[in-house]
C-alpha cells in the first residue's frame, strides 16, 4: 500500500520558477523518466504554448538555470534539456531520500509547481512537509489517497478538470433530489460554459464507473 499525494509547491528558488512567472509558456511539464537521477543535474521538460525565442530569453535570466538545450520542436510543444544551478531547489532528491517517487510535475496557475508524488506512508509525507517548512517552501496539499502496490498512475484516469466539476456539483447540490444547483450555477462557479460542465460531469462519472465499479 502506498500514498499518492498531489500538492502545489512554490518558492522563489524552486527550479524554473522565474521562467514560470515570466509567463513565456502556458505550461511546463517535467518528463518524469528523466527525473529519476537527480545527481546528473539535467532534466527534460515539455514546454507548451510558447514562442521558443521568448522562452529561451526567460531561461537566460533565470537564476535557477545553468544551461539549456532545445531537443525538439513541434507546432504545439517543444522539449528542452535544462541544467540547474547550485542555488536551485529541487524536490526530487528529498522525495527519493524518503523512498518515494516523483510521478509527475507541471507548472500551475500560482507560478509554482503541481506535483504528484508516490510515498510509502503518512510519516514520509510528514517528513517532506517538515523539509518544505524548513526551506520556506509553500506546500499546499490538494488531495491524497491510498493505492495498492507501487505503480505509476491513479486508480482512474479522471482528469483534474473532471474532478473539479464533480466536486463542485456535489458540494453545490447538483446530485441532490430535488436538485439544488443547475448547470448554469456550476458554470459560474467553474467559469466555463454549461455545455463544458455537462461534458466534464458526464465523462468524469463514466470514468469513475469504469475504474471503480466494473470488474474486469
Amino acid at each position: 500500500m502506498s500514498l499518492i499525494t498531489v500538492a502545489d509547491i512554490a518558492h522563489d528558488d524552486l527550479a524554473l520558477t522565474p521562467t514560470i512567472r515570466s509567463e513565456a509558456a502556458s505550461e511546463i511539464d517535467v518528463v518524469s523518466q528523466s527525473a529519476t537521477d537527480p545527481e546528473t543535474g539535467l532534466f527534460f521538460f515539455v514546454v507548451k504554448g510558447a514562442e521558443c525565442s521568448a522562452f529561451e530569453a526567460a531561461l537566460e535570466v533565470d537564476h535557477t538555470v545553468s544551461d539549456w538545450r532545445l531537443v525538439s520542436e513541434r507546432d504545439d510543444a517543444a522539449v528542452y534539456r535544462i541544467g540547474h544551478t547550485t542555488d536551485a531547489i529541487l524536490l526530487s532528491p528529498i522525495v527519493t531520500e524518503l523512498g518515494g517517487l516523483m510521478l509527475d510535475a507541471c507548472s500551475n496557475d500560482t507560478a509554482g509547481w503541481r506535483v504528484r508524488l508516490q510515498l510509502s506512508d503518512r510519516e514520509a509525507l510528514s517528513e517532506l512537509w517538515e523539509y518544505c517548512e524548513a526551506k520556506d517552501i509553500t506546500f499546499e496539499l490538494n488531495r491524497m489517497f491510498r493505492q495498492d502496490g507501487w505503480m505509476n498512475g491513479e486508480p482512474s484516469k479522471l482528469t483534474d478538470a473532471q474532478r473539479d466539476a464533480l466536486v463542485a456539483a456535489y458540494e453545490h447540490g447538483y446530485f441532490e433530489e430535488p436538485r439544488e444547483a443547475a448547470l448554469d450555477d456550476l458554470s459560474e462557479v467553474l467559469d466555463i460554459s454549461p455545455t463544458a460542465v455537462s461534458g466534464r460531469i458526464r465523462r468524469g462519472t463514466a470514468e469513475l464507473v469504469e475504474s471503480i465499479l466494473l470488474d474486469e
